[in-house]
């Protein structure tokens, strides 16, 4: 016998099973405080992934609401839209609206907070919620459910004080704590105004109550919580509130070490992420970051160009040489895991200038290199070079930059490419040693081939003819790595699926060309790399030189080795 369904469901499309929706539990948690008592009560939160199909989402839905005729009251489902889950949200509207025409189908999110009425799934919602949802999606259920009805389809969000916000903690479970990244936040907000990042159109920003935050943070704990990814976007913006927040995690690592300094089982698997702003670390956050023990603490560093001409056309304020020095810094006397951003395609960034750029952050060292291409994210000013710079964009989503007035198209993919490469081989941490070899071994100037209007490996010239440059271009790891890449890229003609046995050969046979190392030499690399990371197949360069597989009872832990761990493999 059917029951009558809830009167809101709460819907998203996570990127993976694992990131917890920070967005739409807060919406949860802000039901009674802004929409009136028991609407939470009358309201489930459905989570599903944007690899799972629309139809089996619309199913999921549909069964949750229950009958139509059952319904003594309108229902409604909400939605969270962002860049990532755009297309197949849109697709699920579609059919949930086709199936059940009653519905009330209210969309909220970045991505349909601005340009609203281009978009076609904000034709198929019946009410949008632009910027911030907390307070304006309870005050909205409430008006659908009760009335009087709103008659405005594109609502303004309101923006409370945050200690007028309720925190939604509690609204992740004992499931999400165990299995899940649970996504957190002492501020909003970011007084900055990088032209690329929709942060650039606020005002300042904005700290939740310092110790409301640790309160939170403290009940999270006592119930097992053990991973903690700060949202933040400048977390070390205001020094006070970030030190008590890294002291808090230091006592908690104190509360558990044993006496010569280490920490024992029960914080082995504690991990903090933070997003830093890389010019900035005084004296008083650097003796508090030097306390953490290896594997703990991640550090997300935007540094996204070093070219000053650039930085200052998309009104980026960034100081290179303190950046670098700080960047040192945390590599010299930190135990941090340093994630540092690049982004590819900026308005009036060449190729050369960025390879500059690229050499200049890896000679630096930090344990990734995150390369992106540049996004024209709805809303953000960086729409504003579109003409004068000749940027153009994908029209879908993620609406990446495809060429600009100093990049052609064929460059973008080139580096879209080499992004894909350098994450398969650089950040997994599969192959440090032999990386080394391809980006600073010995030159093979007899056999690589540059491209006489850029300077990228091709096939125009021999490197010699390049009338003195050949060394410059040679030893600088961008190029070495893009002609790797093209190389790579004209033998598979993939950049996905491709196994680390595929790599391990794809790597002998390119360096055996290039005669950056005797064979034997190269195939010993190519080993200690392979036995690092845990991998247990059979690459043919390497066959009858693995020793034979330990049971997998014995090897577990090294199986499932994080990059993190790898890239402290050395």
């Amino acid at each position: 016998m059917h029951k009558p369904g809830p009167s809101i469901v709460l819907a998203t499309l996570n990127a993976r099973y694992i990131h917890a929706s920070l967005g739409l539990r807060y919406l949860l948690a802000n039901l009674d405080q802004h929409g009136g008592a028991g609407l939470r009560a009358q309201t489930v939160p459905r989570e599903y992934t944007i690899a799972r199909k629309p139809v089996e989402v619309v199913a999921d839905l549909l069964a949750t609401l229950g009958p139509a005729h059952l319904a003594s009251r309108p229902q409604i489902v909400g939605f969270g839209v962002y860049i990532w889950n755009v297309t197949p949200t849109t697709e699920v509207l579609r059919l949930l609206k086709m199936a059940r025409p009653d519905v009330k189908l209210v969309l909220g999110g970045p991505e349909v907070s601005y340009e609203t009425e281009q978009q076609a799934i904000t034709q198929l919602a019946d009410h949008v919620i632009t910027g911030w949802g907390d307070v304006s999606f309870a005050k909205l259920c409430r008006a659908l459910l009760d009335g009087p009805q709103p008659l405005m389809k594109v609502i303004a969000g309101e923006q409370p004080d945050l200690v007028d916000i309720a925190l939604p903690y509690a609204e992740y479970s004992d499931a999400d704590l165990a299995h899940r990244l649970l996504y957190v936040e002492a501020s909003r907000g970011c007084p900055f105004k990088c032209e690329f990042c929709l942060s650039a159109l606020d005002q300042t920003a904005w700290g939740f109550e310092l110790e409301r935050v640790l309160a939170a943070l403290q009940a999270l704990y006592l119930r097992g919580a053990r991973n903690f990814k700060f949202v933040d976007r400048t977390f070390n913006l205001k020094i006070e509130a970030s030190a008590r927040i890294l002291q808090f995690f230091l006592d908690k690592l104190a509360a558990v070490t044993s006496d010569d300094g280490t920490a024992v089982e029960q914080t082995r698997h504690l991990f903090i992420h933070f997003e830093v702003v890389p010019d900035h670390l005084p004296e008083r956050l650097r003796a508090l970051l030097a306390r953490f023990p290896p594997g703990v603490l991640q550090l997300e560093v935007g540094v996204q160009s070093f070219n000053e001409t650039v930085q200052h056309r998309i009104s980026r304020r960034q100081n290179n040489t303190t950046t670098e020095a700080n960047l040192r810094w945390l590599l010299a006397h930190s135990h941090a895991h340093l994630h540092a951003d690049l982004i590819f395609g900026l308005p009036g960034e060449t190729l050369q200038s960025f390879a500059d750029g690229f050499d200049r952050l890896l000679a630096i060292g930090p344990h990734e290199i995150q390369l992106g291409l540049l996004k024209r994210l709805r809303g953000a000013p960086i729409a504003r070079h579109s003409q004068t710079q000749d940027m153009r964009y994908l029209p879908e989503p993620p609406y990446t930059v495809r060429q600009t007035g100093v990049l052609d198209a064929s460059t973008v993919q080139r580096f879209a490419r080499l992004a894909r490469y350098w994450d398969l081989l650089a950040n997994s941490g599969r192959f440090s040693r032999t990386l080394e070899l391809l980006l600073h071994g010995p030159p093979s100037t007899s056999q690589l081939k540059i491209n006489s209007a850029t300077g990228a490996g091709s096939v125009d010239r021999p490197a010699e003819n390049m009338n003195g440059k050949t060394l410059a271009i040679v030893s600088s790891p961008f190029w070495r790595f893009l002609a790797f890449s093209d190389w790579l890229w004209s033998g598979l003609g993939a950049t996905h699926k491709l196994t680390p046995e595929v790599l391990v050969d794809a790597l002998f046979d390119y360096l055996c060309q290039h005669g950056v190392q005797p064979p034997e030499e190269l195939r010993q690399a190519l080993l200690a790399d392979y036995i690092a990371s845990g991998a247990r197949a059979y690459p043919k360069t390497l066959q009858g030189m693995l020793p034979r597989p330990v049971p997998s009872s014995a090897t577990a832990t090294q199986a499932l080795a994080t990059r993190q761990e790898r890239h402290q493999i050395k």
